[in-house]
């Protein structure tokens, strides 16, 4: 077997007090799925076991949510998205999300409203997606540096789609000063001084796909030991492992939160116990993972009941491209994207690693392991994708 050795830092939460919130509960996410059951074209994504390559890593299950598959859009980002425009329109007009479908919501809106959000690819496509099957419009802005199949997503949907000469927190800035003077609604992801509403609903919103997870393990009788989870602003690992703590408790679910090293906020801030913001060009892949400044809704949770944080090279999300896409054994392929992959990259590295038994031993890695991975999002980026998957791009250096 080659051995190499990949980056992948890894650092305890030393401030895990196993502190839950009532705002990502089960309760909370039953409500959110509900509403998502209501779409036209909702089907649970497949959670699909990966036993060989389990058995080749040492551990009991590997189990990998297929995002890829989510409404035909390639990521999972919809689910915030559609749930935040939706909870926002029945505030507005007085409705009650409970009983309200989609249709209906559309058939409710009294006035042409603008949408408008920062992303790095596909949460815009998914507030623009929203904001087409409701009728209204969306502005979308995107950081500089932005693959152009990602913009093309997003205009396909009807949006405008700006790309600006910034980078992605301060492009968040920019949006919202342009929404302000435009009278449009903004529905981003991260929150801020007096806006927290709206990315709140987009954590619970997030927190659909583990209700569908965690009722997928049942199906299958397992329960999970680990989580890996990817952050950006920590939105997603947040509003996910909020509800994840809910059901199996801080203490009996190891979690671990994966972040790209030109941009890992979150580590840094899981380091010192208070949110740490990185500034500059932050140049990864992991193009949905390139934020600096963490939302404090998602990091109030992560530094309660994260076990773990790792900040990681760009060469661990490409190996967790190749290993998805060309399976081990019997396993099914998946297509995961740059920032969907770099769960199972982290367990691959681990897998090749010099240091191996030790850090097998440090992330609690064993033969009765059962591993959680999201992969987030699949070829949003198909021309990069075969950069790495066929043409070796960011390999791994022996």
């Amino acid at each position: 077997m080659s051995v190499f050795s990949l980056k992948i830092d890894i650092a305890d939460n030393k401030f895990f007090n196993g502190e839950t919130s009532p705002l990502f509960s089960q309760s909370q996410a039953k409500l959110a799925r509900q509403f998502h059951q209501k779409i036209a074209g909702y089907r649970p994504t497949p959670l699909c076991a990966l036993d060989d390559l389990a058995n080749l890593f040492g551990v009991k299950k590997i189990l990998v949510k297929d995002e890829s598959k989510r409404f035909g859009l390639n990521a999972f980002k919809m689910l915030g998205g559609a749930y935040a425009i939706a909870q926002l329109l029945c505030e507005k007009y007085h409705l009650d999300i409970e009983t309200l479908s989609f249709e209906h919501l559309k058939n409710a809106i009294g006035e042409k409203m603008t949408f408008a959000t920062t992303t790095d690819g596909n949460h815009g496509r998914g507030v623009a997606w929203a904001a087409q099957q409701l009728g209204q419009n969306a502005v979308i802005y995107m950081p500089k540096g932005s693959a152009q199949e990602r913009v093309d997503a997003i205009l396909n949907l009807g949006a405008e789609c700006i790309v600006t000469d910034m980078n992605y927190d301060d492009t968040v800035r920019l949006t919202m000063q342009h929404a302000q003077q435009h009278g449009w609604e903004v529905v981003q992801d991260t929150a801020w001084e007096g806006y927290t509403k709206i990315p709140t609903w987009i954590m619970q919103g997030y927190a659909t796909l583990a209700d569908e997870a965690v009722e997928q393990m049942r199906e299958m009788g397992v329960t999970p030991t680990h989580v890996l989870l990817q952050a950006g602003v920590g939105a997603m690992a947040g509003g996910v492992l909020g509800y994840l703590v809910d059901v199996y408790s801080p203490q009996n679910l190891h979690s671990i939160i994966v972040e790209p090293d030109k941009a890992d906020c979150i580590y840094r801030s899981g380091v010192k116990g208070d949110i740490v913001n990185v500034g500059g060009d932050m140049a990864t892949i992991m193009a949905g993972l390139a934020c600096g400044e963490p939302n404090p809704l998602g990091w109030e949770i992560l530094r309660n009941c994260a076990t773990q944080f790792i900040s990681c090279q760009d060469s661990v999300a490409a190996l967790g491209m190749r290993v998805l896409g060309n399976p081990y054994g019997n396993d099914p392929r998946i297509i995961s994207g740059e920032s969907g992959a770099v769960g199972l990259g982290v367990l691959a590295a681990v897998h090749y690693h010099p240091q191996r038994q030790s850090l097998m031993q440090k992330l609690a890695l064993n033969k009765d392991a059962v591993v959680l991975v999201i992969s987030t999002e699949g070829d949003t980026d198909v021309k990069h994708y075969r950069e790495v998957v066929w043409e070796g791009k960011h390999a791994v250096a022996p």
